[in-house]
């Protein structure tokens, strides 16, 4: 059995060169310790908490971007947020996580590509909010359960908020 170290993945909107030309398929690499150490020897790095530097590690580790064989921080800085949130998970994914956990990123983000069919009609009034049994008449005056939405579902896998490596490297 050999390991796999390099991972194709599809951005949700993909970079757009100076051409105009869309790049949404690439291949990442499995990150090395150098990967995430070199970047903090960087002038323009200020340290670990300094936000270029996701910029810059992902630069080094995804290899091919589209028809582009060269990425650097210029492409990963001209990503639209969406996209750079994006290949910071799977960058955690493939690093960090399970194979199941990399199984259903793939997966959901099959599912966002899925062509959506629909007839045109009138358009449909938005649908009511939905709320849990945990939020109705409650009387306790605890806040609802945060890692819960409305309907009490557990949110899709990924971040809130874009993270960074803590000041003491770990």
């Amino acid at each position: 059995m050999s390991l796999q170290t390099r991972y194709d993945f599809t951005l949700p909107r993909g970079y757009v060169d100076g051409q105009g030309v869309v790049h949404r398929t690439g291949t990442m690499r499995l990150a090395t310790a150098r990967d995430e150490l070199e970047p903090l020897r960087d002038p323009t790095i200020d340290g670990a908490d300094d936000p270029r530097l996701t910029v810059v590690v992902l630069a080094r580790v995804v290899e091919r971007l589209g028809t582009l064989d060269l990425v650097t921080t210029h492409e990963i800085e001209g990503l639209f947020a969406a996209d750079l949130a994006f290949l910071q998970d799977f960058y955690g994914v493939i690093n960090f996580g399970t194979q199941a956990e990399y199984e259903e990123l793939v997966a959901a983000q099959r599912e966002a590509e899925a062509p959506v069919t629909s007839s045109v009609s009138a358009p449909a009034s938005p649908p009511a909010p939905t709320v849990s049994a945990d939020a109705v008449g409650s009387d306790t005056g605890a806040a609802p359960d945060p890692t819960r939405d409305l309907a009490g579902a557990l949110p899709r896998p990924g971040r809130s908020a874009i993270e960074e490596i803590p000041r003491d490297g770990r």
